[in-house]
């Protein structure tokens, strides 16, 4: 690996332009404002550990979900898409078994790689995510050693980017890469990061995030085998069709959410077990509308039936999406993400009248 001297000298020569480009595109000051802040991001590193060596960038980048709204953890499909706003990050081995990471904006954190048991006072905490991806490595025979890192994230927290994984793919890569040679397939590394946030951190989170922050670009996921999804790239240039996606720094938390969107899991699979089941994907739309009576007398929660049609509508409306854009029909892609709207009268006018209203 290159010395932080090497390192400035080749971001200093334009070298890193190309490499700039497709990880954050063309537009007018976009390579020289992330040249100066890679620049910054080493100078902090080697002002904060002066005595690091072997020292090499990582980026992680932040997700936005497409098509596929709550549909990973019930074994059904997505569209995705790695965006530009991403965790970036310089990092070296350390002699210690220890991980230091200084975040900017945040204080330091530090994890001893002894202690991998999780920590009820840590929990929602990044040393929980920390802990956890090492722990995980441990237990599948993977080398866990000590490194030091400073992080520059543009994944802003409450914005519906995904930070928390962008986070857990970032310090897995970091471990991959200085101790196992990289060799850790891009699925594994997302599910070690799921297994973190679920386990350690304590938000019951699907793979959608994690796989999309390892594997990058526009992707449609297929999780029906959790174990080894199948991911497809999808061709298509959102900026040919005239319109940017929007991202919008609210400024706010979900870290008080994490019980409300535990329900939406929860319920869920409290239906497809009612069908006889462990998830909604074994069954269909129309198996479920047939035992809507069944169902509203057993469980006695309309809400659960609602947001399991909604499984079913929006696993369905991914299909017809990524159909839309390899057909290169945009308007018709436009009319699948507002359609789930106006879908359950359309196609359902009977479902209140069956007592369904939640």
């Amino acid at each position: 690996m290159p010395s932080a001297t090497e390192l400035k000298a080749a971001l200093g020569s334009g070298k890193t332009g190309s490499l700039f480009q497709v990880l954050y595109g063309a537009k007018s000051g976009v390579i020289e404002a992330q040249t100066a802040r890679y620049l910054e991001l080493l100078d902090t590193f080697t002002s904060t550990f002066p005595e690091a060596r072997d020292i090499a960038f990582y980026s992680t980048p932040g997700r936005t979900e497409v098509g596929g709204n709550h549909t990973d953890h019930n074994a059904g499909r997505v569209l995705a898409a790695a965006v530009d706003l991403d965790v970036a990050a310089v990092a070296a081995p350390a002699v210690s078994p220890t991980i230091t990471i200084e975040s900017e904006g945040y204080s330091r954190q530090t994890v001893e790689i002894g202690d991998l048991e999780p920590g009820e006072s840590e929990k929602y905490t990044s040393i929980a995510l920390t802990r956890g991806v090492c722990a995980r490595f441990r237990q599948l025979g993977y080398q866990v050693g000590g490194f030091n890192a400073c992080m520059s994230s543009r994944v802003m927290k409450g914005s519906g980017l995904s930070s928390s994984a962008a986070y857990e793919v970032m310090v897995a890569t970091i471990l991959n890469h200085l101790y196992n040679a990289g060799a850790i397939p891009d699925i594994e590394i997302a599910q070690i990061g799921q297994f973190s946030e679920n386990n350690f951190f304590g938000k019951p989170c699907g793979l959608m995030d994690q796989t999309t922050c390892q594997i990058g670009g526009f992707v449609t996921i297929d999780f029906k085998d959790s174990a080894r999804p199948v991911v497809r790239k999808v061709d298509y240039d959102f900026s040919a069709s005239g319109y940017t996606l929007m991202i919008v720094d609210t400024g706010g938390s979900h870290a008080d959410l994490n019980d409300d969107y535990a329900a939406v899991e929860q319920e869920m699979k409290a239906v497809a077990r009612a069908l006889g089941g462990s998830v909604l994907r074994q069954f269909s739309r129309e198996h479920l509308l047939a035992e809507l009576p069944f169902l509203r007398e057993r469980l006695k929660n309309d809400r659960a039936i609602l947001r399991a049609l909604h499984f079913y509508n929006d696993d369905r409306r991914v299909v017809e999406q990524v159909g839309a854009l390899e057909k290169r029909d945009f308007g018709m892609f436009l009319k699948h993400v507002v359609g789930a709207r106006w879908w359950f009268r359309r196609h359902d006018p009977g479902l209140r009248a069956r007592g369904s209203h939640g």
